[in-house]
């Protein structure tokens, strides 16, 4: 028999509980249905019945009343109007007599019927309102009273049979719970014995197969699972015992050259300064080294989530490098000092790790794991704060000389301190040009420093999109129409407004409006493109100029990198102020250029859809 036909077969016992549950219950409940479907056909019908002859009988006592008072037309069409309904629910209360005793006082509600019946005929002849008056209180209204007793005696009949029935009712469904208790508890523990009789027997071979897999992993190649038949279970064991053996058998001629290729690989990692993990797909941690250990307090042989003992900000990290390298982004670089994550390491204090990762391919050559190296860079980060501290400085003490030389020159060069001749006014113009250049060297520098710092403050409000491009072409279109290149825009119609810091926004689109202008050539073309991508904005600035060999473009948005053949006069900041202004509004910023084909400079920025 097999393993499944055993399974099968353990659950039969519950579903023979289960139907005997099932047909106890629908035997119950319909006694239970028919005794209150009984209630409902033997008296409720008599009491609608009796209950309307009452109010019938009242409403032709009410006619007699208005006959007396003087209004005997009301008075007739009133006690003519109830004679038949209150005849049709007599007939009905006939037909259901149910109770005993209930036949007698329905004839006597039918006779006491038919007198004040007769009485109101007799009432109806008298003309004069004081006949009408004397006969009423004589003969009509002890009729009245009669039949309406009557009527009473027979509902109250009826309702006191309701109430027996639904108190027999009542004890019928306790008796129905108790019953339904009962059944629950003997089938349940039916089907709980002999279920957990027959799984025991069914899965004692899993039991002896799982001893001998526990023995394997603890290290002993020697254990083999005894399991007799022809199932499931049994070819498991069989092919079990056939792994133990190879196992065993590679065991006793591979295991010192694995053992001494692991020790190699081991001290290779050990001998790095720098913290080394290895994680797997799934986040485990699967080796480290001693600065690993030193830095990050990780031990391999700790078990358990292993990372979740290391400081949040570090383990966030790491998680974000090990879901770049494992989703097939290929290896993590990171793109700055700022990527650098502090930890608390003692005794050497404060230390700043900057992530680096590489994939860990299995055999088939899909990425299985990463190698996570934490490169220490506590120096070179401080020595970059203090370039940073420097060049702010330095930035601060030119910027106020140098905007008075500007001024100085703007004076001599339009001739407010006297005249100039015509060399003399080359000299200054030259002059004036360089002060120019200088200026935006220093603009730049100080904005990279306010960047560096944290002090980049957003002024998001929402503005025109048109209005902003038009003002960051018209800054360039001197510069345009001196090298001889035509500057044009195209908007797409569903984004009229953007929610950006207009001022921060212009200082993107003059920088790379203008770098187009400068690798363009005579004749060329450069254009701003704004369309929608779902919830995010695009700007594109494409230029017919020279384009960017493949190799450079990857390091054009560095900081004071210049690409070789490129304009004097820059310091190599704008570009990598352009990316930190875009990042900071939540978007992106790059590049396609195609050498001899121009560039297009791209960038999103997140916006809610207009309505």
């Amino acid at each position: 028999m097999t393993l499944r036909s055993r399974l099968l077969l353990a659950q039969a016992p519950l579903v023979m509980a289960l139907l005997f549950l099932g047909a106890t219950a629908v035997i119950t409940l319909e006694r239970v249905g028919r005794a209150g479907q009984q209630v409902l056909a033997d008296n409720y019908r008599s009491v609608l019945a009796t209950q309307r002859i009452t109010e019938q009988l009242e409403r032709m006592d009410s006619a007699a009343l208005f006959i007396i008072a003087g209004e005997r037309e009301r008075g007739l069409t009133q006690q003519a109007a109830q004679r038949q309904p209150l005849e049709t629910e007599l007939g009905v209360q006939q037909g259901n007599i149910t109770e005993p005793g209930e036949a007698q006082a329905t004839r006597r509600l039918r006779t006491a019927w038919t007198r004040y019946r007769e009485a109101f005929d007799v009432f109806l002849q008298a003309r004069d309102p004081d006949a009408a008056r004397t006969r009423y209180f004589e003969s009509l209204a002890p009729a009245f009273q009669e039949a309406k007793a009557a009527a009473a005696s027979v509902l109250a009949l009826n309702q006191d049979a309701m109430v027996r029935k639904n108190d027999r009712l009542h004890q019928q469904s306790e008796q129905v719970n108790t019953l339904m208790m009962l059944a629950v508890v003997v089938a349940l523990a039916f089907g709980l014995l002999f279920t957990t009789s027959l799984v025991q027997r069914a899965l004692r071979p899993v039991s002896v197969l799982s001893q001998a897999v526990r023995r394997l992993g603890q290290g002993d190649v020697e254990a083999r699972a005894v399991v007799e038949g022809q199932d499931e279970i049994a070819g498991l064991a069989r092919d079990f015992n056939t792994m133990a053996e190879r196992l065993a058998q590679y065991r006793k001629s591979s295991l010192g050259e694995l053992l001494q290729a692991q020790a190699v690989s081991q001290a290779a990692i050990d001998s790095l300064p720098d913290p080394v993990l290895v994680l797997g797909a799934e986040g485990g941690l699967l080796n480290v080294n001693a600065a690993a250990e030193a830095v990050l307090r990780l031990r391999l042989d700790e078990g358990g989530d292993a990372l979740g003992r290391v400081e949040p900000e570090v383990r966030a990290v790491l998680e974000r490098v090990r879901a770049h390298v494992v989703g097939g982004r290929g290896a993590y670089q990171p793109r700055g000092y700022e990527e650098a994550v502090r930890v608390e390491s003692s005794p050497e204090g404060v230390r700043w790790l900057l992530p680096r990762g590489s994939p860990v391919h299995g055999e088939t050559g899909d990425v299985v794991g990463a190698t996570l190296i934490l490169q220490d860079v506590t120096r070179l980060r401080r020595f970059d704060e203090l370039k940073n501290d420097l060049v702010a400085t330095v930035a601060h003490e030119v910027r106020t000389p140098l905007t008075s030389l500007r001024m100085a020159i703007h004076l001599v060069t339009e001739g407010v301190v006297g005249p100039v001749t015509e060399k003399q006014a080359d000299l200054l113009f030259a002059a004036r040009e360089d002060c120019e250049r200088l200026q935006g060297i220093v603009d730049d520098l100080l904005d990279l420093s306010r960047i560096q710092s944290g002090q980049l403050q957003l002024d998001v409000r929402e503005v025109g999109t048109e209005a902003l491009v038009e003002q960051a072409l018209a800054a360039q279109r001197t510069l345009a129409e001196d090298r001889g290149v035509r500057l044009s825009q195209s908007l797409s119609p569903d984004v009229e407004t953007v929610r950006v810091d207009p001022d921060r926004l212009q200082l993107v689109l003059g920088n790379l409006v203008g770098n187009g202008v400068k690798h363009t050539p005579q004749g060329g073309e450069v254009s701003v493109h704004v369309s929608r991508e779902g919830a995010h904005v695009r700007f594109e600035v494409r230029d017919t100029g020279e384009g960017i060999p493949a190799q450079e473009q990857a390091r054009i948005f560095e900081r004071f990198y210049r690409a070789p053949g490129a304009p004097a006069g820059g310091a190599g900041l704008g570009l990598s102020i352009a990316r930190d202004i875009v990042q900071a509004h939540g978007g992106e910023l790059g590049v396609v250029s195609t050498p001899g084909q121009g560039s297009t400079f791209w960038f999103t920025l997140p916006q809610p859809e207009q309505g």
